[in-house]
């Protein structure tokens, strides 16, 4: 990944799911993403794959003239499991190293609509920030509320001293 900008955040992890969910504002809001990516010249860093979600992302932002990353654990590197990669392929050994690579690469965090996978990579990534292994900042988009029952859960756990406010 290029990384010879003066700009401080020139390549964006995306988190989301690898299908499209039920709501068709979800792809378009993806879409949107990896164009707005493209336009502001900034990079994709994601999981790799082309399905669902994180498909709409990494290909507008492939289109648009974006770099785009696909870090993939080599158990999942078959086509038919996660579609083709969009762009340059990283194939790592564990889930964990590619939650590792993609923090290395990454500047910044934006965590789209998802299943129990994006919420492991928000939760991996939110715990790296409040054991200052990163300083990334962390972004949460919220779409029709998806995530107004977490963001009461962690409100509650900072008030109740169970999450650092700093995380």
């Amino acid at each position: 990944m290029d990384k010879t900008s003066s700009r401080k955040f020139t390549n964006i992890c995306a988190f989301c799911r690898s299908s499209s969910g039920k709501d068709e504002g979800f792809e378009e809001a993806a879409t949107n993403l990896g164009k707005v990516l493209a336009e502001k010249r900034m990079h994709l860093v994601y999981r790799g794959g082309n399905l669902g979600l994180i498909g709409c992302v990494s290909k507008a932002a492939h289109k648009g003239g974006s770099q785009v990353l696909g870090n993939i654990p080599k158990a999942l590197a078959t086509c038919d499991i996660i579609g083709d990669t969009i762009g340059e392929v990283k194939i790592v050994s564990t889930m964990n190293e590619r939650k590792a690579e993609m923090l290395d690469h990454a500047d910044a965090f934006i965590v789209l609509p998802g299943g129990l996978g994006t919420l492991e990579e928000l939760f991996k990534v939110t715990s790296w920030a409040q054991l200052k292994i990163h300083q990334k900042p962390i972004d949460l988009l919220n779409l029709n509320c998806l995530y107004d029952g977490l963001l009461s859960f962690l409100d509650y756990s900072v008030e109740n001293g169970f999450i650092s406010p700093l995380a």
